[in-house]
């Protein structure tokens, strides 16, 4: 089984998929975000053997939840209502400048801010 690790953005949706072991995350795709984004996601879900599924939040530093979060917390029950699979949530504060460092071109990769997230996740969850 793995993990799933999702950063949802208005425009585009990164994608990272765990090792079996459920011990490191790895960039796995980005998607737009359009009709055929949950057909897509589902594709993954059940391509990889996903068993959860863990998003990024969208707070500030103080911990407020920025306008987008409340279409990640749609997204999030559209998400589980098609899965049934569990869902977790995890900061994505400064994934996307972390991930930024790695950039091509200043082209910025959606799914390895997904990996960033789903690592934290991995962490805090300490998969041994």
């Amino acid at each position: 089984m793995r993990y799933l690790g999702i950063d949802y953005g208005a425009k585009r949706v990164g994608l990272a998929i765990s090792d079996e072991g459920m011990q490191l995350a790895f960039p796995k795709a980005t998607l737009p975000n359009d009709a055929h984004l949950m057909e897509a996601i589902m594709g993954a879900v059940h391509a990889e053997s996903v068993s959860t599924i863990v998003i990024g939040e969208s707070k500030d530093e103080n911990g407020v939840e920025n306008p987008i979060n409340s279409d990640i917390k749609k997204f999030a029950e559209s998400l589980k209502s098609i899965s049934n699979l569990p869902i977790f949530f995890s900061p994505e504060f400064m994934t996307s400048i972390e991930s930024g460092r790695y950039d091509v071109e200043g082209k910025k990769d959606d799914a390895r801010s997904a990996a960033l997230i789903l690592q934290r996740y991995l962490d805090k969850i300490g998969n041994k």
